[in-house]
């Protein structure tokens, strides 16, 4: 088996590509419509780590919760605030288990948890 591909439910493409593309850094790897105007399904990758993100009704639910690793999330935490994004402040906390954790959340509802070994 290979890792899963997460979908996660979006809304606004205009949104989806400035939090994924403009603030986290995912380039995007493909489009698809299934004719002009219709809901948008996007897939991204940044690294290793592939999303999916889909306007379609009955693909995902808003409001998933995905943990992701990356070597060193104090470096990212502070890429991404230097960045200036309005919708977002991250920042690092410290988990009892060990990891140091920082969460996100998507214009949708979606939680997005960037974590490295403490």
């Amino acid at each position: 088996m290979r890792p899963p591909v997460p979908i996660l439910r979006s809304f606004d493409e205009a949104r989806a590509r400035e939090f994924y593309v403009d603030f986290l850094g995912f380039a995007v790897v493909f489009e698809h419509r299934f004719e002009p105007g219709l809901p948008l399904y996007m897939g991204l990758r940044q690294g290793e780590c592939v999303l999916h993100l889909s306007e379609h009704f009955g693909d995902a639910s808003p409001g998933a919760a995905l943990r992701i690793e990356v070597p060193d999330v104090d470096a990212f935490c502070a890429a991404l605030n230097a960045k200036g994004y309005a919708n977002a402040r991250p920042g690092v906390q410290a988990q009892p288990w060990g990891s140091r954790d920082m969460a996100v959340s998507d214009p949708f509802g979606n939680r997005l948890v960037f974590w490295s070994e403490g």
